[in-house]
């Protein structure tokens, strides 16, 4: 099914008028330390990135995964010779370059007879998978070591994630409102982007853009190249067929490599004026400024991504205007201004300006309230609740604690520190949730006190689950583990005089915000306010471990 999908996509690409033959920015070259050879690795590195791995078993393993990590004190030599013997040749064996191919429908409410509901998921076998894993950790240390990533890109990085990345674009909008401004934020999608990669521009930027050189760029070139892959559905396999463009999506490689490859998207943008955010295939562009200058906002979003298009056009990659997504965010009083547009030309098509979009899985309204965002949350949290309610009676109360957490408490988590700031009666809604879900376990009625159950599950109301989330963000802004974009918006207080006491050494500036509604929720506001009033004691805590477990204690109810 994939196979007929990507070759489609292919074709309407050849169809296409010729590309421009230069980029509208061109690629910055590299002029840093080279990664020309990996290092060898120790029989304890591959034992600790094989028992992080997760027992994945795929049909091209001799043998399950789970025999042979029962079999690792025996096997694990072996591995180790194989893995080096890959990195020290800059060759990737074979063997590993196989794949069977399963189609796996985006979302389970997507209509299974369409095509375009597919997602095509690469099946690798364990070893091959293990030695990408060694050589990710390596490739992400040059990257890291020589600032080679772009610092807005959120994906496959430590310590960053859609709800930090969801909280920069958040705090950016929140200060133009705040300011009276109007944000145009656009959320552009492209056609099976890792499916479209062509290998030798890949492997041009590679080399010439993150200095990867010698031995190293000579493994990626074999990882690339002669690859294979079979369909299988419902037990039926396909012949094998050549994968000529692309990086398997299912890999360990393939993302950051996808990361690598539209690296020059950031520069377009700021070519344009606009500020841009990517989360792999996901980017997000957005422009503010006054409701006066909405037609210079709308002209220069329109040209940013008409040049991104020519780069897209360049690089094979597909640029789904259908899918792109535009919301006008502004404060309430500028919802019925006469000058604003329902729909943004672009490229020809016209793009209808969206009441709310969903963006990293949170849906974002006009005046970024997140009122339908929490609706949206609530209402599956409550389906959740009512399956797990129908089986009870079948269940120990561990058992449905763990469902849960699993099916509701994690989506009351998910991305709530943007919630930092909102109106009571919007965190009540989530807390209603919360206590449903508890009286659940218990099997209590709906007007015992819930301090008590909360207390005994060790579950911090919503309210606090928020603080918890942002207070860890800020103390990882002490161990330089967050990332640049969130620190930079917090600005660490230092006395103009030594003093002596040390309790007024780990503060941040609170900055000045014109509106609750708006300037006082942005991260920028609330993670300082949040951080300061914690005790003396939690605000110089040097392990992590330590400061949750003290923090949650601190911010239980008492």
């Amino acid at each position: 099914m994939p196979q007929c999908k990507i070759s489609t996509l292919r074709q309407s690409l050849d169809a296409l008028p010729p590309p421009p033959t230069q980029s509208p920015v061109p690629d910055p070259s590299y002029s840093g330390p080279a990664f020309s050879s990996f290092q060898p690795v120790t029989e304890s590195t591959v034992r600790k990135t094989i028992m992080h791995a997760g027992i994945k078993t795929c049909e091209l393993d001799p043998l399950p995964a789970s025999i042979l990590t029962h079999c690792l004190d025996t096997l694990l030599p072996h591995f180790t010779s194989v893995i080096n013997a890959s990195l020290s040749s800059g060759s990737f064996p074979a063997i590993f370059k196989s794949a069977i191919l399963r189609p796996l429908l985006k979302k389970p409410s997507l209509d299974p007879e369409n095509l375009k509901n597919y997602r095509p998921v690469s099946n690798l076998s364990f070893l091959s998978k293990i030695t990408e894993k060694i050589v990710l950790s390596q490739l992400l240390d040059h990257l890291e070591a020589n600032h080679l990533l772009y610092c807005n890109q959120s994906a496959y990085r430590s310590g960053h994630s859609t709800e930090t990345a969801l909280l920069k674009i958040s705090n950016d909008i929140l200060t133009a409102l705040d300011n009276n401004d109007v944000c145009l934020l656009s959320l552009l999608d492209l056609s099976a982007a890792f499916d479209t990669i062509d290998h030798a521009v890949l492997l041009s930027r590679l080399q010439n853009s993150f200095g990867i050189s010698q031995s190293v760029l000579s493994w990626f070139q074999s990882y690339l190249t002669d690859r294979y892959q079979s369909v299988s559905v419902n037990g039926l396999s396909s012949s094998a067929s050549p994968l000529q463009y692309g990086v398997p999506q299912g890999s360990v490689l393939g993302p950051i490599l996808f990361v690598l490859y539209t690296q020059p998207i950031p520069s377009i943008a700021a070519h344009h004026f606009l500020s841009h955010h990517s989360f792999s295939d996901d980017n997000q562009l957005y422009l503010s400024g006054p409701i006066s200058d909405l037609p210079r906002l709308i002209a220069s979003t329109q040209s940013c991504i008409t040049d991104l298009k020519a780069w897209m056009d360049l690089n094979k990659l597909k640029l789904n205007e259908e899918k792109t997504e535009m919301i006008l965010v502004s404060p309430k009083k500028h919802h019925n201004h006469p000058s604003l547009p329902s729909s943004v030309d672009l490229n020809g098509s016209s793009i209808a300006l969206s009441p709310a979009v969903r963006n990293l899985g949170v849906t974002l309204d006009q005046s970024l309230s997140f009122h339908q965002h929490v609706a949206n949350v609530c209402r599956t949290c409550f389906f959740e609740i009512r399956r797990i309610s129908s089986i009870r009676h079948l269940l120990t109360e561990d058992a449905t604690k763990t469902l849960l957490c699993a099916f509701v408490l994690s989506r009351l988590d998910y991305c709530n520190s943007i919630l930092s700031g909102s109106p009571n009666y919007i965190i009540e809604k989530l807390q209603r949730v919360q206590n449903h879900a508890a009286r659940l376990i218990f099997r209590s009625s709906k007007h015992d006190h819930i301090t008590p159950l909360l207390q005994t599950l060790h579950w911090l109301p919503v309210q606090q689950r928020i603080q918890f989330k942002i207070s860890t963000l800020c103390l990882r802004n002490f161990d330089l583990s967050s990332p640049s974009y969130l620190s930079d918006l917090l600005d660490v207080y230092s006395p103009s005089r030594s003093l002596r006491s040390s309790a007024d050494t780990r503060l941040f500036r609170i900055p000045s915000a014109r509106t609750k509604t708006y300037g006082q929720r942005t991260f920028s506001y609330q993670a300082p306010s949040i951080w300061n009033q914690l005790p003396h004691s939690l605000r110089h805590s040097t392990s992590m471990q330590s400061f949750k477990t003290s923090l949650k204690t601190h911010l239980f109810p008492h």
